[in-house]
C-alpha cells in the first residue's frame, strides 16, 4: 500500500503554490513514494559514533589581511570620461526646470 496518495501530492503542490497538471499527479506520487523509500533506507544505516557534519570535505576559508592600499583607479577612470569636472563626470542635463 502506498504511503503517498494523489491527494497528498495535490496538497503539497498547493502548499508550495505549484500548478500541477492532472496528467502528472500519478508520476509525482510515484516519485515521492520512492523518495520516502530511500529515506527509510537511510534511516536503517547505523551512524553510532559518526560525528554530525554539514559536508563531506572540510572547507577552510583562505583570507588575507584587510589592508588599505592607495591606487590610481579613480583617477584612471575619471580620465576615461568624455567630459570631466574636477573629481566628477560631467554629463548632459536630463532634467529641466
Amino acid at each position: 500500500m502506498s504511503r503517498i496518495t494523489a491527494d497528498d501530492v495535490r496538497k503539497v503542490a498547493q502548499l508550495a503554490r505549484l500548478e500541477l497538471p492532472d496528467t502528472k499527479i500519478a508520476q509525482y506520487t510515484d516519485q515521492l513514494e520512492r523518495i520516502l523509500d530511500y529515506v527509510a533506507q537511510l534511516q536503517e544505516v547505523n551512524t553510532d559514533g559518526v560525528p554530525a557534519t554539514t559536508r563531506a570535505v572540510e572547507v577552510v576559508n583562505v583570507t588575507r589581511e584587510d589592508v588599505v592600499e592607495a591606487t590610481a583607479v579613480r583617477e584612471n577612470l575619471l580620465e576615461l570620461a568624455p567630459q570631466r569636472e574636477g573629481d566628477f563626470f560631467r554629463v548632459p542635463r536630463i532634467l529641466t526646470d
